[in-house]
């Protein structure tokens, strides 16, 4: 399906700002893993906190395929400006769909004005994947909820001011997924960022431990206002979020493809270009194969959730499938490049670098695959799911 006028002038307002702003600094920014500021302040002026916000609350209101786009492209020059956008606005959308009127008018315009940035605190020491084993607790005390835990791997956790915090209000509750409530929390008395956490890649944007002690919210933060509706709403933000890291995945891979591309070009052995042997050829036909099919799983996980359907399926099989081939293509290309690729003077180690993310991240692909094989034997059981869900 072609792009409309819109999402094509979207595009190359991405790309020229990639090729303008980005770029010419990205190396050296992650490379010092230094927070990027001034790209950050661009990001805001240009729209991109409020993306998928809606109109009436100041946003752009673009559907999950404009916004797959416009991640796609932003990953393709530095993959961890991306993150930054990911969890704010996955937060967005939970409080857009599962918010009270009041919260949605209270919270959605100043983060779609990228005014205040929000984190969201799921994963803990001991619980990750098993969202249902988190350990954070929140005690109802007045008007307010005291919450006591500890969350790991919080993106914008430093330089973020809204937090939406995944906890038990129900401790002793059975099965105890029923128990998860979300919390939205502003900085204050209680919340503390305890550390920068190191990282292989993903870098210049900070993954933070956030400690809560004795930390107080208002109860009319409960988001939606109802008790035990939280793993509900993470579910329902997590389709989005794995369709974000799915379009980081495949802009990491072009860039990947495109630096062994040009390079393959230029570089000359025996007498003639890289590119002409056939073994160098082989290598970029499979990864541009590659990289066309997860961009098209992609989209089609995006369409569909813009239909209001249910994309689990396909949202699963677009992050398992681009993220692997994330990888693939990122160490291929620096198989071409050969020794200049492993070293600091070209982004192509970085590529290498940050492809696991993907792979981890909003669902290990292990966990994707569970997913996947319970939609298929669920809902397809004659084994003809591209038939049964309309090819």
């Amino acid at each position: 399906m072609p792009l409309s006028e819109d999402q094509r002038a979207l595009v190359a307002t991405v790309r020229d700002f990639v090729k303008r702003e980005v770029v010419p600094i990205a190396t050296e920014l992650e490379l010092a893993d230094e927070y990027p500021h001034a790209l950050v302040d661009q990001m805001r002026e240009l729209g991109f906190f409020g993306a998928t916000i809606p109109e009436e609350y100041g946003g752009s209101g673009a559907g999950a395929e404009t916004y797959a786009l416009l991640i796609e492209e932003l990953a393709k020059g530095w993959m961890s400006l991306t993150g930054v956008l990911n969890t704010h606005l996955l937060v967005a959308h939970m409080i857009e769909t599962s918010g009270t009127q009041e919260q949605r008018e209270r919270f959605l315009p100043v983060m779609a004005q990228g005014e205040r940035r929000a984190a969201l605190c799921i994963t803990e020491p001991d619980a990750g994947t098993d969202v249902a084993a988190v350990k954070t607790s929140a005690v109802r005390d007045g008007d307010d909820y005291v919450v006591n835990g500890r969350k790991m791997f919080i993106t914008n956790g430093r330089y973020g001011s809204i937090y939406a915090i995944v906890c038990k209000t129900d401790m002793n509750a059975d099965p105890p997924h029923r128990g998860i409530s979300i919390l939205l929390g502003e900085k204050g008395p209680g919340l503390d960022v305890v550390r920068d956490i190191p990282k292989l890649g993903y870098r210049g944007v900070e993954t933070t431990e956030v400690a809560f002690e004795d930390y107080r919210t208002p109860a009319t933060n409960l988001l939606g206002g109802t008790e035990g509706e939280g793993f509900r709403h993470v579910m329902g933000g997590l389709e989005l979020g794995r369709i974000n890291v799915a379009a980081r995945a495949v802009g990491v891979a072009r860039a990947a493809l495109e630096a062994a591309m040009q390079y393959a070009q230029q570089r000359r052995t025996f007498g003639k270009p890289i590119a002409e042997h056939q073994a160098i050829q082989q290598k970029l036909a499979d990864m541009a194969t590659q990289v066309k099919a997860a961009h098209l799983l992609v989209m089609d996980a995006a369409r569909k959730k813009d239909l209001g359907q249910r994309v689990d399926l396909e949202a699963g099989m677009a992050k398992l499938f681009a993220s692997e081939t994330c990888l693939n293509v990122a160490t291929e290309a620096m198989r071409i490049h050969g020794g200049v690729g492993y070293t600091q003077d070209l982004p192509v180690e970085r590529y290498f670098r940050d492809a696991p993310l993907m792979i981890i991240g909003e669902g290990t692909n292990e966990i994707q695959r569970q997913v996947i094989a319970r939609n298929l034997l669920r809902h397809h059981s004659s084994g003809d799911f591209l038939f049964e869900a309309g090819l």
